[in-house]
């Protein structure tokens, strides 16, 4: 009798969801969300330490409940308890800004880098980190799944040593400067695999509606894992770790993908623009920003073409006027020419929280975005390319500037110069002597290449590629 009134006692008792643990941060000023399991038709009342006010949902017949809690400016700790008849309490909850950050491997990558592969920087950050800084990072394992979980396996870290080592080097360089500069608590969300492919990332029913006959989806059909690669199959990632983080109430979205997908950039300006809206319903808002990195100049040696890695940094740029409230971090002066994981990512997280600031949270006096190509005309013989850049412009000038090409009627490149206009500083000028009437232009359209045109603020110009209409 004892033992049945035991287990009944534990069958009572809140489940949470492992993204619901100590050390979390809540979004700010917001209607967050909290959802787990109790008792079929059980009341679960929730309190926030920050308020007085209750929150009471009440579990369906599957022991399933969901429920929204208004939550303060930035500030904790707090505590958050859960009540069915037996309490279950969050201890160390900060209240601020949260962020889910997720991608490949250069977003996976820890801030104790990979073998050989070091992140700059990264043994002063982890032994000097303190607890007292109120950034908390989340670890989301790694899990495949043929359908939809309702749960995933995730860790919140405090900032301590132990918890920066673990952190995404790309996440939290962002977090740091985010929290550097709003002084309020900051958590980001790591949900990453390295080697993904943007499909993997998505939903089954979105692949099937609007990329029907395009992305094979024949493994869910047969209900059966691939044995190869499955992590860059389509639906794979988006069934075991995203779907499961919705709707975790954060501010928007940091991704940093492309690489795997980088032999079909006409798809991806597609797949980029889709996986955006799928996100934003899954999370059930318009608000939220996507900000991405465009992915890093880097030699890959078993490319044939040259250009695969360039070719999807262009398609990358491409997507902005497709994704409302999105902005990109260009990268094209961040590569290594051997090793497709820069040691510096500090400068993209940097990049990406500059953006950030300036378009979450009005710090909008300096213009942090990168130039990109926007069109072009010829005169003279030259190639007169326009970039859509602030009224500062372009540089350096009065200087030759390199990475350009341009081609004639016959469709032959050949290396050209560029310099910043007079009288334009949007614009750069274009020419080469073996070409008198341009018909196409690019710039730094190679796997590797160094940045030569920057914005007054010191950002690159995104590689690029155009042909007269």
């Amino acid at each position: 009798m004892i033992f049945a009134c035991t287990i009944s006692m534990l069958q009572a008792k809140v489940v949470l969801p492992e993204l619901f643990a100590d050390n979390m941060v809540l979004q700010q000023e917001t209607e967050a969300a909290l959802w787990g399991k109790a008792e079929p038709g059980a009341k679960v009342t929730i309190v926030g330490s920050w308020s007085k006010s209750k929150v009471t949902v009440t579990a369906d017949a599957d022991g399933k409940w969901f429920a929204r809690i208004a939550t303060p400016k930035a500030g904790g700790p707090y505590e958050l308890t859960f009540n069915d008849g037996e309490k279950l309490t969050l201890r160390n909850v900060l209240v601020g800004e949260v962020w889910i950050c997720s991608g490949q491997s250069n977003m996976e990558m820890q801030m104790t880098g990979y073998n050989g592969q070091p992140v700059d920087g990264a043994t002063d950050m982890i032994m000097t980190a303190k607890p007292s800084v109120p950034i908390r990072s989340c670890n989301v394992k790694r899990v495949l799944a043929l359908e939809p979980a309702e749960d995933c396996e995730a860790t919140w870290y405090e900032h301590t040593p132990e918890g920066v080592s673990e952190a995404s080097a790309t996440a939290y360089m962002f977090a740091r400067k985010l929290q550097e500069v709003l002084d309020i608590p900051v958590g980001i969300i790591n949900v990453s695999w390295g080697g993904s492919r943007i499909e993997a990332w998505m939903s089954e029913e979105l692949l099937r509606k609007e990329f029907a006959g395009e992305i094979n989806l024949k493994h869910i059909d047969e209900k059966k894992m691939p044995e190869k690669n499955p992590f860059k199959t389509a639906c794979t990632l988006y069934n075991g770790m995203m779907h499961p983080v919705a709707p975790y109430t954060a501010k928007g979205f940091v991704w940093y993908q492309g690489c795997s997908n980088r032999h079909n950039p006409e798809q991806y300006m597609r797949l980029q623009p889709a996986f955006v809206k799928m996100l934003r319903e899954e999370w059930g808002s318009e608000d939220m920003g996507f900000y991405f990195t465009q992915i890093a100049p880097y030699g890959y040696p078993d490319d044939k073409t040259g250009c695969a890695g360039a070719e999807i940094m262009w398609a990358q740029a491409r997507t902005l006027s497709l994704i409302p409230k999105s902005a990109m971090a260009a990268t094209l002066d961040t590569g290594e020419r051997d090793c497709i994981h820069p040691s510096d990512k500090k400068t993209v997280g940097d990049r990406l929280a500059y953006m950030v600031l300036s378009k979450d949270y009005g710090y909008d006096q300096v213009n942090v975005f990168p130039p990109v190509f926007k069109s072009f005309e010829v005169k003279d013989g030259k190639a007169m390319v326009r970039f859509d850049v602030d009224p500062r412009g372009l540089g350096p000038i009065n200087m030759e500037l390199a990475g350009f090409e341009l081609a004639g009627s016959d469709g032959v490149y050949y290396p050209a110069t560029g310099r910043v206009d007079s009288k334009d500083k949007r614009v750069i000028v274009v020419s080469c002597p073996e070409v008198s009437s341009p018909v196409a232009v690019r710039y730094a359209m190679k796997n590797w290449s160094e940045a030569t045109v920057f914005s007054n603020f010191g950002i690159p110009a995104s590689p690029f590629k155009a042909e007269l209409k």
